[in-house]
């Protein structure tokens, strides 16, 4: 009988990884070479510039132009993004069976958009809760009652 592998993804918007649990009293290991990250940055580090102006549509005053979209958010979504097209070659390939996400509220919901088809059918429970600063032998607290490690 082949063994049921999971994937716990531990994710914010700036870093990832993936360990995998083969079984009850087996523990986590960590995935080799599914760890990223990118350096945390405030809209005010990718922004140099001033904003650009524009006159107004009433009046003769002119104001600054806001972006569309924040950039911060915008480069964290592109991470996310970026995390989530791996796991998709990874379930692809049958690298795992189920999948347990535990990501803070905002990644979770850019994952949740990003994720294909195909990886939604592995997901077996989701944890909307940042663990990425826990240490991996200190998981087991929060993941309890949703494996047994």
């Amino acid at each position: 009988m082949k063994k049921t592998v999971t994937w716990i993804l531990i994710a914010d918007g700036t870093q990832a990884r993936v360990l995998e649990h083969s079984g009850p009293g087996k523990g986590l290991a960590t995935v080799k070479g599914l760890d990223w990250s990118i350096p945390p940055l405030q809209t005010q580090d990718i922004n140099a510039d001033r904003p650009g102006r524009s006159f107004s549509s009433v009046g003769p005053g002119r104001s600054a132009m806001e972006p569309k979209t924040d950039p911060a958010d915008h480069r964290e979504a592109e991470f996310v993004r970026s995390v989530a097209g791996i796991l998709d070659e990874k379930a692809k390939s049958g690298a795992f069976d189920r999948l347990v996400i535990a990501a803070a509220p905002i990644a979770l919901g850019n994952l949740r958009k990003a994720m294909s088809e195909h990886v939604k059918k592995t997901v077996v429970a989701e944890l909307n809760k940042d663990l990425t600063n826990v240490p991996t032998p200190q998981l087991d607290r929060h993941l309890d009652g949703i494996i047994a490690v």
